[in-house]
């Protein structure tokens, strides 16, 4: 995956600020996520972390307006009403990576990625003039430029989430939200992909929102972290303050240990259990 400059230094987008108050979401007549709020600002990587089920992809897809609350109000840059524009006008602000998107058939990946210039295109596919030079960057930024004219089904898992992700990219948005976008991905591509997220906000001033479930990634590519807990929003801010030892332990419900990285002085995070335990125990006695 290469940086805004190596892929010509044009924008992306043009980074919108992304508002959700009172979010209240409802499974089965049963609520998920409970009055949650969150915000999302231009040049910012905002990352929710939270054990399984706490919410964090249900409150992501509430965002992209994929998800119906039981009660929400969703604003772009404090005055526009999210929950108002047509489903195109929204879809020209915000884009979401979804888990598990399925394996095209019969498409190249070139094909695949245009998939994200459908807000420009109007009715009966209507001429893009900007759709040829949005997914040749897009297929730049994310490494996939040489894999254009392969069938999609012939990729794996980690190409192909490369590829979506390419195809969100063209979709030129100022607000980009990722669910869980390292998944299938190798370490290299790993890497890659959280250096390309801090990119796109330090150098195209994008917003993103994104869900991890691995604390380390989080605190290395975070300006903002929103800690949720059976669907509650517990904490929010830089992540010093919201990574604490006391907080991870009680949120996970194991003990969670919390120190600076030696390399690059970010937070770096261990799970203790009971085999360290022991580790530790045998040590101590010995």
């Amino acid at each position: 995956m290469r940086s805004g400059e190596e892929a010509g230094g044009a924008s992306v987008g043009r980074g919108h600020r992304l508002s959700a108050a009172d979010v209240t979401v409802a499974y089965d007549g049963v609520d998920v996520v409970h009055g949650a709020a969150i915000t999302l600002r231009p040049g910012e990587v905002t990352v929710l972390v939270g054990p399984n089920g706490s919410g964090k992809s249900t409150l992501l897809r509430t965002l992209a307006r994929l998800q119906r609350p039981r009660s929400a109000t969703l604003t772009i840059d404090a005055e526009t009403d999210g929950l108002a524009l047509s489903l195109r006008e929204f879809a020209r602000r915000v884009a979401l990576l979804t888990q598990g998107r399925p394996t095209p058939s019969g498409l190249t990946v070139r094909d695949v990625v245009e998939f994200g210039r459908y807000p420009y295109r109007g009715r009966w596919g209507r001429a893009d003039p900007g759709g040829r030079v949005a997914v040749d960057r897009a297929l730049r930024l994310t490494g996939v430029e040489e894999l254009q004219d392969r069938g999609a089904e012939h990729l794996s898992g980690g190409q192909l989430q490369r590829v979506w992700l390419a195809s969100c990219l063209a979709q030129e948005t100022g607000v980009l939200l990722l669910d869980e976008p390292t998944t299938y991905l190798d370490l290299r591509y790993q890497v890659e992909l959280l250096d390309l997220v801090r990119e796109l906000a330090d150098e195209h001033r994008i917003a993103l929102g994104v869900v991890l479930h691995d604390l380390d990634q989080a605190a290395a590519v975070a300006d903002r972290i929103v800690l949720l807990e059976e669907g509650r929003v517990v904490a929010d801010g830089v992540p010093d303050e919201v990574l604490t030892p006391e907080r991870l332990t009680a949120v996970y419900s194991i003990r969670i240990e919390v120190e600076p990285d030696p390399l690059t002085g970010r937070l770096r995070t261990r799970a203790i259990g009971r085999h360290h335990t022991r580790s530790e125990r045998l040590s101590t006695t010995s």
